[in-house]
């Protein structure tokens, strides 16, 4: 997916959930996180650039475990880190990476269990219509689930 479209994809579900604006700026940064420290396509050879992308930094165990050793911190269970605000941020990050995972794999295949097997399907092509428009139908699915949950409550 573009950067874009994880940002907003990525923006609405967190906010839907949570109802926090930073929480969800936390998260929208996450978003880019996996192909920002990939580097750029365009920065070098592509080539290079292409059969390193969706490998370590698309793979979703890495942030699971990020998120268990953060949340260790924010229980008091580890005292590395000073502020349960730094840890509540890292876990933000690591969701908004994990939703950009998922987001790839219905546009190609990222790594599960290891960074060297990928799975996934595609759906749509990065950049084309379909995928503006399967962004649009999960933003509209997501504001459809909370007004839905938010009259139950």
């Amino acid at each position: 997916m573009k950067w874009v479209n994880h940002q907003v994809l990525t923006g609405v579900i967190v906010y839907a959930a949570t109802d926090d604006m930073l929480l969800t700026i936390y998260s929208m940064a996450g978003a880019i996180f996996p192909d920002k420290v990939e580097g750029s396509p365009r920065a070098g050879n592509y080539w290079s650039w292409r059969s390193r992308h969706r490998g370590w930094s698309h793979w979703p165990m890495l942030y699971l475990g990020l998120i268990f050793f953060l949340s260790r911190l924010e229980e008091g269970q580890l005292t590395a880190l000073p502020t349960a605000d730094l840890t509540t941020i890292g876990i933000y990050i690591c969701i908004g990476a994990l939703l950009h995972i998922a987001e790839d794999a219905v546009c190609g295949k990222v790594p599960l269990l290891t960074p060297y097997h990928k799975v996934g399907i595609r759906l749509f092509k990065v950049g084309s219509v379909s995928e503006y428009l399967f962004t649009i139908a999960a933003v509209l699915l997501c504001y459809g689930l909370r007004t839905h949950f938010s009259f139950l409550s």
